[in-house]
């Protein structure tokens, strides 16, 4: 990897194989073409909303020619939502509203897949289709993935520090969000409404973790130990094969075997119970490895 490239990458410790050997190369090539032409990486990633939602209607429809051209088309909306960051990295524009609408990108192209899901298994499934598709969406998918977000950005900050990381507090989104007015600025109030939650729901999912933050913040201000930062990694490091299943690349593959061989309700199914139980478990492992390290914390194991 010629050192450019290797400048565009988060970390290899949260890369997945298929984004550092198909999604990174590809979303490279574009940020080099989008920074020749000045494109900024917010624009680009509205584009990756407009290719994901085309994708989620090309799944509504029982024909194998615009099921994969669905497929084509959301494969194309991540390899845009890849260029977006490595463009911010390269350019070094990034951004809060940069990462917001990120975030926001993924949840336009699933809330339209499952829509299209439920509109086209409604003939055959009735109103139990939404039913599925609701909790799928809903009370699985959302949840996961904004946890294994949230668990990759904490690795990062253990890892790079503050500024390596893109690692928010709740609080400080929500005092963000009450300083914008409607009047001025209403698009960017409105995704600054959506991902105060998000960081809310992340905070409130990880309660140990927020305890072991906190005790950090006190005895830490400046900077953390070298060897705090080599345990938490050592403990963390595992988990990120599990927050990578509960991102894209896995749950797509999933969406296009169940489309491919004619079952798409197959894909909300598996939402709801192969992935939920790789969630509890990542879950569980990570605030145990908070509490371990939290009362090595609390004994001066690390200095004070």
């Amino acid at each position: 990897m010629n050192q450019e490239f290797k400048a565009s990458l988060k970390s290899a410790d949260t890369e997945e194989h298929i984004d550092i050997y198909f999604y990174r190369p590809i979303g490279y090539q574009w940020a080099r073409f989008f920074r020749m032409l000045h494109v900024t990486p917010n624009v680009v990633t509205i584009l990756s909303i407009f290719l994901g939602v085309g994708a989620g209607i090309c799944f509504y429809f029982d024909d194998l020619a615009i099921n994969i051209l669905g497929i084509f088309l959301l494969i194309w909306a991540n390899v845009y939502d890849s260029c977006d960051g490595q463009l911010a990295r390269l350019t070094n524009q990034k951004s809060a509203l940069g990462r917001i609408l990120d975030g926001a990108a993924g949840d336009f192209w699933f809330v339209s897949i499952y829509f299209a899901i439920s509109f086209r298994l409604m003939p055959e499934w009735g109103w139990k289709i939404w039913a599925l598709c609701i909790v799928a969406g809903f009370g699985c998918h959302a949840i996961q993935s904004r946890l294994a977000d949230y668990y990759r950005q904490i690795h990062l900050f253990f890892l790079k520090g503050k500024e390596g990381s893109e690692l928010d507090d709740a609080s400080k989104q929500v005092d963000l969000w009450k300083q914008m007015k409607w009047k001025k600025e209403p698009v960017q109030k409105l995704f600054q409404f959506f991902y105060k939650n998000y960081t809310l729901g992340q905070e409130r999912d990880t309660p140990i973790f927020q305890i072991f933050k906190r005790n950090l913040r006190e005895r830490y201000p400046q900077q953390l130990p070298e060897q705090l930062r080599a345990d938490f990694r050592a403990g963390s490091l595992p988990l990120m094969k599990y927050a990578n299943i509960l991102t894209f690349n896995w749950r797509s593959i999933t969406l296009f075997i169940s489309i491919l061989i004619g079952f798409p309700w197959l894909y909300p199914a598996i939402e709801i119970t192969v992935f939920s139980l790789i969630f509890f478990y990542m879950r569980g492992t990570h605030e145990r490895l908070c509490l371990k390290l939290n009362q090595k914390v609390l004994k001066g194991e690390y200095g004070v």
